[in-house]
């Protein structure tokens, strides 16, 4: 149906940089809201950013002015770029996208939210 591909992570020292990017692909009519979440062990999944498929954005307070959330609607991708990255940043980032998809029927379409795999960000010393 739909996948989601994320590439981007790994181990990066603190005040660094790294950016995420996530790839969707399958029988996709649209997406409307993209975002990445993040969850550390023994903690809730918690969103990072997010964007719309008109552009507008929002993110989590811890990474408001550090980290960037951008989109490209031709390609189904979606990246997060970010700085000054700190060891509570450390955790497993998620890509999420809310898609409009073709179901079995050619003529149905189907909404639904779909999850990458998860990429380990790491950020020490």
């Amino acid at each position: 149906q739909v996948q989601l591909v994320e590439s981007g992570g790994g181990l990066v020292q603190p005040g660094g940089s790294l950016r995420l990017s996530c790839a969707a692909s399958g029988n996709i009519f649209s997406i409307y809201t993209m975002g990445w979440y993040r969850q550390a062990p023994g903690k809730q999944r918690d969103l990072v950013a997010s964007i719309s498929s008109g552009g507008s954005t929002s993110y989590g307070d811890s990474v408001k002015g550090r980290f960037t959330i951008s989109r490209d609607n031709a390609k189904n991708t979606v990246s997060l770029q970010m700085n000054s990255l700190k060891p509570e940043d450390t955790a497993v980032y998620y890509c999420n996208a809310d898609v409009v998809y073709r179901g079995d029927s050619r003529y149905l379409r189907e909404r639904g939210l779909f999850w990458g795999q998860g990429t380990q960000v790491t950020v020490s010393s």
